[in-house]
């Protein structure tokens, strides 16, 4: 059932309280929530994505004062969450005792991640609920993620109590994850919010090292379509579908991220022409060459991480 009016959200509310999931939109892409704190409702949703456990999830809260409760924020976390929440950026924080983020969803770590969401009618969901949403994208493990709800539903619908329709998901990667935790601050994760904007706040980042763990989305093959990856590709070869970017022919089994090379635009078609070109059961998706300014860092490690070729 969709829901998609202020009045309508008492129904996603009572779904997630009694231990159901329900899909969500967020300005990244479409999540599957529980409810945080209940182990149950955990473990249902692992069920449902067939998500490793060892994987963490992020806990989705309505404001800084929400993400104060479960988390332990030091001072640069608080400057990147004043400069960035709502919107697309993942801080990981040790985890505050009694935060409502439970053992599970956290993959058993000490630390939590956690981050304010921006569309409007998840904010008035998590107002509602009055606490932490684990959400991660509404697919099965692995596979691209939805950015509309047509996707989000086809993927996860069959497990959902309720689901929520927001439209089109306008950033269209996964958030951002920092790592703000002892020594210098580390880039867990590309996605949704640019390094540099957030290096103008808090200087540069480190690399991931022995952090990754801590942070979603970061398997060796993951956001993959049925289809192989080609990376790299200057065209399609026979059979192949073909993900442009820059002036490119048109063709049935050719999707352009962005005719006008803007990876902004590139980043908000990424998942849904991925599983456009899958759709018509090519015998792979060759993809143009993305550059690596901007989200094209955030657009080049979904891709790789769909050829399977991160670990």
């Amino acid at each position: 059932m969709a829901v998609r009016t202020p009045s309508d959200i008492t129904e996603a509310v009572a779904a997630l309280k009694a231990g159901g999931l329900v899909i969500l939109p967020t300005e990244t892409v479409y999540g599957l929530g529980a409810d945080a704190g209940s182990a149950e409702a955990v473990a249902r949703l692992y069920e449902a994505k067939g998500r490793p456990r060892f994987n963490p999830l992020i806990a989705h809260v309505a404001d800084r004062e929400g993400a104060e409760r479960v988390a332990v924020l030091d001072e640069r976390a608080r400057r990147l969450a004043d400069a960035f929440w709502p919107g697309p950026l993942t801080l990981v924080a040790p985890v505050r005792d009694g935060g409502g983020v439970c053992d599970l969803a956290r993959a058993g770590l000490d630390t939590v991640a956690v981050r304010v969401p921006a569309h409007p009618l998840t904010r008035m969901l998590l107002d509602a609920f009055g606490g932490p949403v684990v959400a991660p994208s509404a697919n099965r493990s692995g596979r691209p993620s939805p950015t509309n709800f047509a996707d989000a539903v086809e993927e996860t619908g069959f497990a959902a109590a309720a689901a929520m329709d927001g439209g089109p998901c306008p950033v269209g990667l996964e958030s951002t994850v920092v790592a703000c935790l002892d020594g210098p601050l580390r880039l867990l994760r590309p996605g949704g919010m640019d390094r540099a904007a957030i290096e103008r706040i808090v200087g540069p980042l480190a690399e991931a090292e022995t952090d990754a763990k801590r942070s979603p989305g970061r398997l060796a093959l993951h956001y993959a379509p049925d289809a192989p990856v080609r990376l790299e590709a200057s065209g399609p070869r026979q059979g192949e579908a073909y993900l442009a970017f820059g002036p490119a022919p048109e063709g049935p089994l050719v999707w352009n991220l962005s005719a006008t090379g803007e990876v902004r635009e590139a980043a908000a078609n990424l998942f849904a022409y991925l599983r456009a070109a899958d759709r018509a059961k090519p015998s792979a998706i060759a993809v143009a060459p993305i550059p690596e300014t901007g989200l094209g860092e955030a657009i080049n490690d979904r891709l790789r991480r769909a050829a399977g070729y991160v670990g």
